[in-house]
C-alpha cells in the first residue's frame, strides 16, 4: 500500500517509496530492510550527538514526566528560564534576550518582524524592507522565501506572491582570504546599502556559509566588514545560524571567527541535538529597548503556540551540556582535519572533469560538479555502500554528526570520492 506521507521536495511522478527508518544508533539508523547507513547528513544537520544519545533521550523521558508543554503567554518555566540563561552566557556578547519559536524558519521570521518593528518604534516607519544574499536560503514559509536566493532559488515559482526586498551579490572571497581580498565583496554590498537604506531595516545573513543555496563558504572579513557598514547606515544586523550554529563551522557560532555581534541572532536544528524541534532568536539590549513603551504597540505581536515547549528547552540544555563537557570543538576539529586530508588534499579528485570545486570548512565540506545530471543516482549507489548521501543540486556534501569517528569519517569520503572516481 502506499504511504499518504507527502515528502518534502518530491518529484512525485518519478519518486520511489522512501526506505522506511526504523531506528538509529549512533552517526547510523537502521531500515525496516534491516540495512544500516551511515549519516552523512546528520538528518538535515541537526542530529549532531546522533541518534539515541542516551544523556539526550534520558532527559526527554525525566521532562515528559513533570511537564510537557504549557502556554508561554503569560507563564514560565524552569527549562525556559534555563535555556534562556545559558544561551545569553554561550554566544556572542551583548545577545542578552531570548526570543522562542518551534522551527528555524520561524524564528527567522521572528527575526524579520522584529526588525520591521524595532524601526517603526523608532519613528522611522519607511525602513520596512529586507536586504538578503545572493545563494541565500533562510527557509520555506513566506517571509523567508521572500528572502532566499529570486533567482537560483527554489521558490522562484512564488514569485508573484511574495513581497519585495532587496539583494546584494553572494561573497565570493573563500574563509581563508586576506582582508584586501574582501574589498570587492564589501564595495557590491555598500552600492545596496547607499541606495536604498533609506527603506531598509535589517541584512540578512548566513554567516560564513551559505547552506541550502550551494555550501558557498565566506571570509570572516565580510562579517566584520558587514557590520561597520550596517552601523554606518543604520541597518540591524540578522546572523541566520540556524545551519551554522553549535559548531558546525569549527567554533560554537560562526560569528566567533570574527568576534562580531550581530544585532538579532537566530538558532535551531543543533540547538536541541536534533531530538526536537525548536529555535530561539536573541537580541541586543538596543533592539529589546525599543520594545519598551506605554502603547500596546510596543508589544510584539507574535507567538507560536509550541513556543518554550519544556521538553524542547529540556533536552536543548542537556544537549548543550554535553556539547561542553565531552569537547566537541574538538572533535570537530579532528573531523575538519579528516575532511581536508581526504577531500581537499586529494589532487585526483580535484582534477577530475565532473568536480568544479572542493571545499571544507569546520564539520562541513562539499563537492561541487559543474551540472546538477553528474550526482544523478548518487543517493542510490551510495546507500549500496551503506552511507546516506543526499545532494543539493549540483552540491555532493557532508555534515556528520560530531560524534562520527575518523574511520566513520573517512567511509563517508570515501564513497563521495568513489562516485567520481570510479567512472
Amino acid at each position: 500500500m502506499t504511504s499518504p506521507v507527502w515528502h518534502p521536495y518530491a518529484h512525485l511522478k518519478t519518486q520511489s517509496p522512501a526506505p522506511k527508518v526504523v531506528g538509529g544508533t549512533g552517526p547510523r539508523f537502521t531500515l525496516e530492510s534491516g540495512e544500516s547507513l551511515l549519516d552523512a547528513t546528520c538528518s538535515w544537520w541537526c542530529m549532531i550527538h546522533g541518534y539515541a544519545h542516551p544523556r539526550l533521550v534520558a532527559a526527554i523521558r525525566e521532562q515528559a514526566g513533570e511537564l510537557c508543554h504549557v502556554m508561554l503567554g503569560g507563564l514560565t518555566h524552569e527549562p525556559a528560564d534555563r535555556l534562556a540563561r545559558e544561551l545569553v552566557r554561550i554566544t556572542p556578547a551583548g545577545l542578552n534576550h531570548v526570543f522562542y519559536s518551534d522551527s528555524g524558519s520561524v524564528g527567522m521570521e521572528v527575526a524579520m518582524k522584529m526588525a520591521v518593528q524595532y524601526h517603526q518604534l523608532r519613528g522611522r516607519p519607511g525602513k520596512h524592507r529586507l536586504l538578503s544574499l545572493m545563494k541565500a536560503y533562510h527557509g520555506d514559509t513566506a517571509g523567508c522565501m521572500a528572502v532566499c536566493d529570486p533567482e537560483e532559488g527554489m521558490h522562484s515559482l512564488f514569485a508573484g506572491y511574495l513581497p519585495r526586498h532587496h539583494f546584494a551579490p553572494a561573497p565570493t572571497a573563500p574563509f581563508d582570504a586576506e582582508p584586501e581580498a574582501v574589498r570587492a565583496d564589501l564595495d557590491a554590498l555598500r552600492a545596496v546599502l547607499e541606495a536604498h537604506h533609506h527603506e531598509i531595516a535589517a541584512l540578512l545573513m548566513e554567516p560564513l556559509l551559505q547552506a541550502a543555496g550551494g555550501l558557498n563558504m565566506t571570509s570572516p572579513h565580510y562579517l566584520r566588514g558587514a557590520r561597520e557598514l550596517c552601523d554606518e547606515f543604520d541597518v540591524l544586523l540578522v546572523f541566520d545560524e540556524v545551519a551554522t550554529g553549535f559548531g558546525r563551522t569549527g567554533k560554537l557560532f560562526a560569528a566567533d571567527h570574527a568576534d562580531v555581534t550581530p544585532d538579532i541572532m537566530v538558532l535551531s536544528k543543533g540547538l536541541t541535538g536534533g531530538y526536537l524541534g525548536h529555535a530561539a532568536t536573541l537580541a541586543t539590549d538596543r533592539v529589546h529597548e525599543a520594545f519598551v513603551g506605554d502603547s500596546p504597540h510596543h508589544a510584539f505581536m507574535h507567538g507560536p503556540t509550541f513556543m518554550g515547549n519544556p521538553l524542547a528547552c529540556r533536552v536543548a540544555l542537556e544537549s548543550l551540556a554535553v556539547f561542553e563537557e565531552e569537547d566537541y570543538l574538538g572533535r570537530i576539529a579532528g573531523l575538519n582535519r579528516v575532511l581536508r586530508d581526504e577531500l581537499l588534499e586529494d589532487a585526483t579528485l580535484a582534477a577530475h572533469p565532473a568536480v568544479g570545486d572542493v571545499r571544507v570548512l569546520g564539520a562541513t565540506a562539499v563537492i561541487e560538479t559543474r551540472d546538477d545530471a553528474e550526482l544523478a543516482g548518487v543517493g542510490h549507489w551510495a546507500r549500496e555502500q551503506g552511507v546516506w548521501l543526499r545532494p543539493i543540486g549540483r552540491w555532493l556534501y557532508t555534515m556528520p554528526a560530531y560524534i562520527t569517528d575518523d574511520a566513520d569519517m573517512r567511509r563517508i569520503t570515501d564513497v563521495m570520492k568513489g562516485w567520481f572516481l570510479k567512472r
